[in-house]
């Protein structure tokens, strides 16, 4: 990874409303693209290109792959990711997809996507 790659990766809205779902703990593909409100494909094509660069990593759960932020992260990468997270507050669509996701992970049971191994957490 770098100093170019990440920057490139941040300049996508989409990426970053990914990158900052994600900063609060794993998701599954079938609900980033629910909150994201994409279809699978876009999504799958984004989460790919993320992981290319390891940025992201991926593990099955079952039938679901679970996306969660990759470690180590880049101290780049980092920084931006910490700059984004306060930016989530002012940014009004950072904060509806943050809203979206908890109401998301408070329906589910289970049964859902709910892997111990990927912690999956409220």
């Amino acid at each position: 990874m770098n100093t170019v790659s990440i920057y490139k990766c941040l300049c996508d809205l989409q990426r970053l409303r990914i990158f900052n779902l994600l900063s609060e703990g794993p998701l599954c593909v079938c609900h980033l693209t629910e909150i994201l409100e994409t279809d699978q494909v876009k999504m799958s094509k984004q989460l790919r290109y993320m992981k290319a660069l390891g940025m992201v990593e991926a593990a099955r759960a079952a039938q679901w792959m679970v996306y969660r932020l990759a470690e180590p992260t880049h101290p780049l990468l980092d920084e931006n990711l910490k700059c984004l997270q306060d930016c989530a507050n002012e940014e009004v669509r950072f904060a509806e997809d943050l809203a979206r996701r908890r109401e998301l992970l408070a329906r589910l049971d289970a049964s859902e996507c709910r892997s111990p191994s990927m912690q999956i957490k409220l």
